[in-house]
């Protein structure tokens, strides 16, 4: 079956052709995703969420592209998105650690959350969303668009004006 027509049985959902995919591919993702160090998933847990994409975003798969580029490249996607998160994570841990040695009083740590939360509440509906989404959920600007239906740009613009905005109250306050 040539790449084309492999393609295009995967848009329309043809089972085998699924099938085919994970047996002939899932060997090569598992090589790939092991060569990164997680300390929470398992190289498993990138390969199903690989093929889980894959299937769910099957239709937007190309036909003039080879298919163990695109499939490479959700996956690659996928890591390097899960790694980005996990950092900060880390690094938000470690920042809370060294908070908390500094000053164990919570309460100022605490009205200072309220206040903020209270900002983002400030924010217009759309705005609200999608700063939380990206700076509390760690989502990206790209899976932030797939879940908005809306622009890369126009995410990056909501996130501006809604860190303007808070930044803005945080210093009259």
């Amino acid at each position: 079956m040539d790449n084309r027509k492999f393609i295009l049985s995967l848009k329309n959902g043809n089972e085998e052709a699924f099938k085919k995919a994970y047996l002939s591919y899932y060997d090569k993702l598992i090589s790939i995703a092991k060569r990164f160090d997680f300390t929470v998933l398992t190289p498993q847990d990138f390969i199903q969420e690989t093929f889980l994409r894959l299937y769910n975003k099957r239709e937007l798969l190309n036909e003039d592209v080879l298919f163990d580029k695109q499939l490479f490249t959700i996956c690659k996607n996928i890591i390097i998105n899960h790694v980005n998160r996990e950092n900060k994570v880390i690094q938000l841990d470690s920042l809370r650690f060294e908070f908390e040695e500094e000053d164990t009083d919570t309460t100022v740590f605490e009205e200072r959350k309220e206040k903020l939360y209270n900002f983002i509440n400030q924010l217009p509906e759309q705005q609200q969303k999608i700063f939380t989404l990206h700076k509390l959920e760690n989502l990206s600007y790209k899976e932030i668009a797939e879940l908005t239906d809306l622009s890369e740009k126009t995410i990056a613009n909501h996130i501006y004006l809604a860190s303007k905005f808070i930044r803005k109250k945080i210093e009259d306050h």
